[in-house]
């Protein structure tokens, strides 16, 4: 059987990360919530 996970670090960045996050209403809240929380990174 193969592995089911096979990782990209771009693809994680492009799919996961701060710009993404930062283009959308929800991606935004995330990231409120992340900073209140007090989070060392807010987005990975």
């Amino acid at each position: 059987m193969s592995q089911t996970y096979q990782p990209k670090k771009r693809k994680r960045a492009r799919s996961h990360g701060f710009l993404k996050r930062s283009a959308t209403a929800g991606g935004k809240k995330t990231m409120l919530r992340r900073r209140r929380k007090g989070r060392a990174t807010i987005a990975h």
